[in-house]
Order: structure tokens, then C-alpha cells, then sequence
């Protein structure tokens, strides 16, 4: 019979600690209900009592499946469990289990609560008590265990052994300063299961800062952990927390551990681990880490040609499990390493198809590299790069042209002698045969010249109304005035969709408007063929 382990998830709490990440009640409300639905067995909502947000957080139960947790401190040594203003807020928190943080190193204990050790252990045993006595789930979260445990063993294991024999569902280890190494904490769990705590009754909770997170929470489920506790992402403060979103396949999907224990997460469940990773990062307004291991865009991605030709034929050549498991998807990248294969695959994703002899694609190949030479990259360009493939391939009308456009910035003062920056833009395009010329102001050049551009598209203007530009990235690719300058935008509409465009050139302008141009026949196209998709239906 397999083993079964715990996931905690604390973004909420410890997740919050990371610099620039601000969490309001809203925030948090949408998180937890991403959490619960996903199926974690517990979510860590905050410190009710610490701050406004967290306790505004804890007026109501915030989870339908998942043991709703409340995280705070012991009570303070010579107050009783019943006067202690922090622990009572803890106890009327509308929350199913308390998470108490307890000081496990008698240096800590000397220096920050200033107490003798007797008294710490006194703290313990009755918080953990008063909480059981609440009629809810009780865990300590034994702050600096493996440090402390490392410079006086006795002590740190009387902490854990107080926890546990006063009821504490679940006594969790703490790696709070990130740098105990896998073996070690292999060690110290063990040494803590013979002093009498069981390992079903154990947890861990592994911090980021020697980059080992994961390896030591794993490190401790191997020596009897039963209680992982990470963020979504791996967020936290420093270098962060140990990362759920790549225990998680990881304990379901490697044989070492899937013979052996079995999560909340199923693999139906398992599917919405991207989907759920990159909303976390929409929520937070932040483009995910594309590098990220099961969920990340490059994660089952390839470039090198006979990679690419290999993963076609079989994926498992250059996949250690398959992107569909965790809701990802195989991404054969086109570039300047990129052979037939990868070109054939990106074309059949976005519904072109190709003969591998046809000269057309060598033609489209030479063209992708020699543009890439000088400086595109179309790796983050989706809809440049279907643009390009298109007009190579001759399936993609002329919409309109341009006929020229100006930009102009003015420096000047206003009527109060200060001074004022004004951009302007003039843009004339063809459409139908009659030139339409637009004017516009912007914040910027850029934004003058978007704004002229989208002003008046003739018959096309009601299409691209909903088009908006979600982000705007440039790149310097050389030194000097002269430099080359890559643009890239991001562009997305009423429908939800986004697709990025590529622009470069000399002048910022100029490769500003390539991006630009791309970002509206795209929308132009897309909106073609959905028109299709739908008379067919």
C-alpha cells in the first residue's frame, strides 16, 4: 500500500514575503480558490491579527475542500494560553487548523524571545493544547530546526517531542535559512523519528537559498516525511520556497516515488498544473519563467535540428515524461538551429501544411535564419513568424499598404514655464486604392504612432477596435548610437487571444511600426480565419 503525502501550501503567508509581491484580500480569495480547486490538502491563508489584509482574510472560511490554515506564534512565555491577545485571535479565526511557529534553537530562543529554554518548551505544549482543546487541527512549524538541531541536538528534538506528545497533528521541520544540504536533512529526519515523532506525523519545510529546495523536501519524504510545504511557483522570500509546482509531477510522474506514495492530485487533476502555474503569474502581473522545470514554455521545447528530428519521430528521445501530463505541450522551436523538422511541426501547429521537398520551405527556411542573423528572433514572435511563413508560402492577402509615416518629439514649455515633451504622429496607408491619412498625439513616439496607425483603417477599422497592446520590450543588440534595435509587443483582443510581433532595425521607430504592422494583419488574419472556422461549423 502506498504511502500517502500531505501538500501545504503557504503563497499566501511565506509566499508573500517575496520582495514586491503585495497580496490584497481580493488576491488572496482568487488564490485560494485556484488552490482549493486544484486540490491541495491544506492552504496557509496568513497571520490573522499580524496586518488589515489577513485579518479581513480570516472573517470567513476561504476554502470548500482544502484545511483552511491559520499561521501564528506560541504564546508568549509567563502569559497563560488563555490571556494571550495572538493566540486567541488564532483560535477565533475562521480557519479549520492552526499552524503555530515555534523557536526550535535555543540561540533564538535566547536572543529573540528572550526566555528561558523550560519556558519555550512550556510555550509549545500549551498553544498546541489550547488549540486542540478549540476543536481544531494543531501543527508546529519548528522555525530553524536543522540549524538548531545541528548546534544542540538535545534541545531541538525536545521542541518536536513537545509538539507532538501535546497533540500537534503535524510537526514540521524547518530549513528557515535555506542552506542545510540533502544529506543532512536525510540524517536529522531520521534522528527525529527515533526520538519518538513519527514520520506520518512529520512534515517539511525547505527553503530555496542553496537552490536544493526541492531535493531536500524530497531528501525528507525518502527518510519518513509525510508533509511537504511549498508555494505555487516557488515564491518566497530571499531565493524563495521549495516549489510545488515541481514536487508535484514529480512525486506523481517518477517511478521512485509514484511506487511508493500518492497525493491529492490525481492525474486528471495533474492536467491544470500550467494552466494553474501561468494564471498565478497573470494574478501577479508577471510574464512566467519560461525555464521553469514541467510547466514552463521551454520545458518540453527544442531547437537544435536533430533534436528536433528525433523528438518527432519519438518523443521519449528528449522527453523525460510527456508535456500532456502536466497540461503542457511540445514546443519544437524555430531558429537559426532549426532543421526541416522543427519548421514542418511549427507550420502543422498553425495549420500550414508543407511537403518536406517543397522548395517553398527551404526558401522559408534560408529566409528565418538570414533574418535571424540580423537580429529577429522569432522564438518569441509566434504571429511574425506565421506572417512570414505565410506571405513565403503565398497564402495571405494584402490588406492595405503603407504609403510612408513621420514622427516628430517637440520639447517645449507650457504657458506655466515648465517643461512639456509632445509626440506626434502622421501615418498614411492604402486601402482599396485611396490613401487614408491619420494624425495622432501619444504619450511617447511610440504610443503617437500606434495610436495614428489603428486611427483609420478604412473598411477594416471596426476589426481591430478590440486590439489592444499588452506590453511593449525592447532590446539593444549592439553598442552605440548606431545599435540594432529589436522590438517586441505583445498584442491581445476581446476574444482573449495574445500573440507577440517582432520588429528591427537601426532606429527604434522603425522597428517599433514593423511591430506594429505585424500586430494588426494578424489580427486581420485571425479574424479571417475564425470567420472560416465558423461557416464550416
Amino acid at each position: 500500500m502506498k504511502d500517502r503525502i500531505y501538500l501545504f501550501d503557504t503563497t499566501l503567508r511565506d509566499g508573500q514575503q517575496t520582495p514586491g509581491i503585495d497580496f490584497s484580500v481580493e488576491d488572496k480569495i482568487a488564490i485560494a480558490t485556484m488552490l482549493d480547486e486544484f486540490g491541495l490538502d491544506y492552504i496557509e491563508g496568513g497571520y490573522p491579527g499580524a496586518n488589515p489584509t489577513d485579518t479581513a482574510f480570516f472573517n470567513e472560511k476561504r476554502t470548500r475542500n482544502a484545511s483552511f490554515v491559520a499561521f501564528g506564534m506560541t504564546k508568549r512565555a509567563g502569559v497563560s494560553a488563555s490571556n494571550d491577545p495572538g493566540l486567541t485571535g488564532l483560535l477565533q479565526a475562521q480557519s479549520d487548523a492552526v499552524c503555530l511557529v515555534a523557536k526550535s534553537w535555543d540561540y533564538h530562543v535566547k536572543v529573540a524571545l528572550g526566555c528561558s529554554n523550560e519556558e519555550n518548551l512550556e510555550s509549545i505544549s500549551e498553544s498546541v493544547k489550547a488549540v486542540v482543546a478549540a476543536g481544531k487541527e494543531a501543527m508546529v512549524d519548528c522555525e530553524h530546526f536543522f540549524d538548531g538541531y545541528k548546534a544542540n541536538p538535545e534541545y531541538a528534538l525536545a521542541c518536536a517531542r513537545a509538539a507532538y506528545d501535546a497533540g500537534a497533528r503535524w510537526v514540521v521541520l524547518c530549513d528557515t535559512n535555506g542552506g542545510t544540504q540533502p544529506p543532512e536533512v536525510r540524517d536529522i529526519v531520521g534522528a527525529v523519528i527515533a526520538a519518538g515523532v513519527p514520520g506520518h506525523g512529520l512534515g517539511i519545510h525547505a527553503h530555496n537559498d542553496t537552490g536544493q529546495a526541492v531535493a531536500n523536501s524530497l531528501a525528507a519524504v525518502e527518510a519518513g516525511v509525510r508533509q511537504i510545504q511549498g508555494t505555487l511557483n516557488g515564491i518566497g522570500e530571499r531565493c524563495g520556497n521549495a516549489n510545488l509546482v515541481t514536487l508535484i509531477p514529480t512525486l506523481a510522474l517518477k517511478e521512485t516515488y509514484s511506487s511508493r506514495f500518492t497525493t491529492a492530485i490525481d492525474p486528471e487533476r495533474l492536467l491544470n498544473l500550467t494552466r494553474l502555474s501561468h494564471a498565478f503569474d497573470e494574478l501577479l502581473n508577471r510574464s512566467p519563467d519560461h525555464q521553469l522545470p514541467y510547466v514552463g514554455a521551454s520545458a518540453f521545447a527544442t531547437k537544435a535540428g536533430i533534436h528536433a528530428s528525433a523528438l518527432l519521430k519519438d518523443p521519449r528521445t528528449y522527453e523525460h515524461v510527456t508535456p500532456e501530463s502536466v497540461g503542457n505541450f511540445r514546443k519544437v522551436m524555430v531558429s537559426d538551429q532549426g532543421g526541416k523538422a522543427n519548421f514542418i511541426n511549427a507550420l502543422k501547429r498553425r495549420g500550414i501544411e508543407v511537403g518536406k521537398d517543397d522548395p517553398k520551405l527551404d526558401r522559408l527556411i534560408s529566409l528565418v535564419k538570414e533574418r535571424e542573423a540580423s537580429g529577429y528572433a522569432y522564438e518569441g514572435a509566434d504571429a511574425s513568424f506565421e506572417l512570414l511563413a505565410r506571405r513565403t508560402l503565398g497564402t495571405i492577402p494584402e490588406f492595405f499598404s503603407v504609403e510612408g509615416f513621420r514622427v516628430m518629439v517637440e520639447r517645449r514649455f507650457d504657458s506655466h514655464g515648465k517643461v512639456k515633451i509632445v509626440s506626434e504622429a502622421v501615418v498614411k496607408l492604402g486601402v482599396d486604392g485611396q490613401t487614408i491619412m491619420s494624425v495622432a498625439e501619444g504619450d511617447g513616439p511610440v504610443n503617437a504612432l500606434d495610436l495614428a496607425l489603428r486611427k483609420d483603417f478604412g473598411k477594416y477599422q471596426h476589426e481591430i477596435d478590440d486590439l489592444v497592446l499588452a506590453d511593449f520590450k525592447v532590446r539593444i543588440l549592439n553598442g552605440g548610437t548606431e545599435a540594432i534595435t529589436r522590438v517586441l509587443i505583445e498584442s491581445t483582443d476581446s476574444d482573449g487571444v495574445r500573440w507577440w510581433t517582432v520588429g528591427v532595425s537601426e532606429n527604434i521607430i522603425d522597428a517599433s511600426f514593423q511591430a506594429l504592422m505585424d500586430s494588426v494583419i494578424y489580427k486581420l488574419m485571425k479574424n479571417r480565419q475564425l470567420a472560416g472556422k465558423i461557416a464550416a461549423e
